[in-house]
């Protein structure tokens, strides 16, 4: 979808669909008045029959306004002002919405009657455009003939702003277009099958983003390298399947040169069948979806490439498949990680943690900055928060409130658990360093445990997405998160 700043008279915007804030209790910003008074009173006298109504989204079109050079003047409340950011969200993504039902090709947003708390115009415009564009987000890649559900025409969705409010609105935009695009590239790869999206596309992928680019380069490591390197646990995940795991390196060197990196680490099960620890047969079609944490990596190497942060970042993606077969890991088996320590697989369905901790011992070889690895990691993080908002864990306060702050900055929430030494006890083994489960109590809280035993050389942190980076049900599919939480974090180390 194309973006676009406009200017000039309201009345006087070419475009398919023009947009106008309404507020409550029949009031007119300074543009609804103009218009109303150039359309003669058309706006009020819908407003006087109750027709847009008072709830926050509610949206009423008028067709072939007179006066205006649009066909279609939609307008949509606001409620009471100023909006607070979740408001605006839900504003813009109604208003889409309701666009796009139209068969508009184009819209233009007016934004001269937005109040939103704490946040200004080129706030504004950068949200407006990250909402338009997931709202008119589809996927049917594989669908022979899509619905018309699935039909978007709107290809272009512009904002309004008079002169006085329009610097550095430019920029906003174009940031917002290279976050909505990791965003998207994110839920893309997420709903791709298994048979199409395993760990050789996903190198194949990273491969095509770093083509050209002088700043990031991409190297994959082969199961052979791998062995060589000791990742006893990530090859014991792979053991199973006839599908070679890759662990993907993507370095974008944007910062000074001897700056120490920032590192995201990605879990990449393109699909997970439990393994001998085999799962349920309901709902594991989803299952597809282990690689979200990988998605939202990418999603996010993507988004800084575009927007040329001035950082250092590396990317570390950890592709397996997790598959029974007669060659794949047992429960009782031990292996030794990377790091030397030993680990006993009492639960096969425990395979991220397993790629995660020789992943995060690798990374110490960058002497980073810090360290987030993302993962779909438990069940439990989903009955203890849902699908509202992703689970922290960190090793160091600051960084954990950094990305707190990133989260609620971007409304891509996270909300910090426990990491205390009290629960390292539930992993303890008969026969080895450490289980890799430790019991149905606190599920979430003991898998963190399990990666932090290999994170105590640097500042680290763990996002549990198991809740968040999908939908299930009638709107299955992937949501993208957490990519804005960790460009809105990546972006406040810049200056």
């Amino acid at each position: 979808m194309d973006h676009a700043l406009k200017g000039g008279k309201p009345e006087n915007v070419r475009t398919d669909c023009l947009i106008l804030p309404i507020g409550p209790e029949r009031e007119l910003g300074a543009t609804a008045k103009k218009l109303d008074a150039i359309s003669d009173g058309r706006i009020t006298r819908a407003l006087e029959r109750g027709d847009l109504g008072r709830s926050l989204g509610r949206t009423l079109l008028l067709a072939e306004p007179a006066g205006l050079r649009t066909p279609r003047l939609l307008l949509v409340q606001s409620g009471k002002l100023p909006l607070d950011a979740a408001g605006f969200r839900k504003l813009v993504r109604s208003a889409v919405a309701a666009v796009v039902t139209t068969g508009a090709t184009d819209a233009t947003l007016c934004l001269d009657d937005v109040d939103v708390k704490d946040h200004d115009p080129s706030w504004c415009a950068a949200e407006a455009v990250m909402q338009a564009s997931e709202e008119t987000y589809r996927f049917h890649d594989y669908l022979s003939e899509p619905g018309e559900a699935l039909q978007v025409n709107l290809h272009r969705f512009n904002l309004h702003q008079s002169a006085a409010g329009r610097a550095g609105i430019d920029r906003a935009i174009k940031d917002a277009v290279a976050i909505a695009g990791g965003v998207a590239t994110a839920r893309t790869l997420g709903n791709l099958p298994g048979n199409v999206c395993h760990p050789t596309y996903l190198a194949a992928e990273a491969r095509k983003l770093g083509q050209g680019s002088k700043q990031l380069s991409v190297r994959i490591l082969d199961e052979k390298q791998m062995k060589s390197l000791g990742m006893g646990a990530f090859l014991s995940v792979t053991a199973g399947t006839e599908q070679p795991a890759k662990l993907i390196v993507m370095e974008y060197r944007g910062g000074a040169q001897k700056a120490k990196p920032l590192v995201l680490v990605g879990k990449g099960i393109t699909f997970d069948t439990g393994g001998i620890s085999i799962k349920a047969g309901p709902g594991m079609d989803e299952m597809k979806f282990d690689m979200c944490g990988a998605a939202s990596v990418f999603g996010t190497m993507q988004a800084v490439l575009a927007m040329e942060l001035p950082l250092n970042v590396v990317a570390l993606v950890a592709a397996a498949e997790n598959m029974p077969s007669g060659s794949a890991s047992r429960p009782g088996d031990i292996v030794r990680t990377m790091s030397g320590q030993t680990v006993e697989i009492l639960n096969t369905d425990a395979e991220g943690r397993m790629v995660l901790c020789d992943t995060l011992t690798y990374a110490e070889r960058y002497k980073p900055e810090a360290v987030v690895d993302i993962a779909t990691l438990t069940g439990a993080c989903v009955i203890a928060l849902g699908n509202h908002a992703s689970a922290l864990y960190a090793n160091d306060d600051e960084l954990a409130a950094g990305l707190l702050g990133a989260g609620e900055r971007s409304g891509d929430r996270a909300w910090r658990m426990p990491l205390w030494e009290d629960y390292q006890q539930q992993l303890r083994s008969n026969f080895a360093d450490m289980a890799n489960v430790g019991g149905r109590e606190a599920g979430s809280v003991t898998a963190a445990c399990f990666l932090s035993r290999y994170t105590r050389n640097y500042r680290w942190a763990h996002l549990d997405v198991a809740g968040s980076a999908w939908n299930t049900g009638t709107k299955k599919g992937a949501t993208g998160r957490p990519v804005r939480l960790l460009v809105e974090w990546l972006r406040s180390h810049v200056g």
